[in-house]
């Protein structure tokens, strides 16, 4: 399945999913887009993937990675 960079909520599951340990708060902007660009079905311009668009797809993983724990904890 390709990935679009637009489709922010699906790259931040495929990060979820590859990365579990890793707390996406504490990543910088180079490590991030690295990250991504990583993932298996990325398609698209890779010079599309700008700061706002790095920074959402930050935030969304964050939100998945805190949902995760809050269903988890007992």
């Amino acid at each position: 399945m390709a990935v679009d960079w637009n489709d922010v909520e699906a790259i931040a599951l495929l990060l979820r999913e590859s990365y579990p340990d890793v707390d996406p708060s504490s990543l910088q902007f180079k490590d991030l887009s690295e990250m991504i660009l990583a993932l298996p079905g990325m398609a698209g311009d890779a010079t599309r993937l700008e700061a706002d668009i790095v920074a959402a797809i930050q935030a969304a993983w964050f939100e998945e990675r805190e949902e995760d724990e809050l269903a988890s904890a007992p």
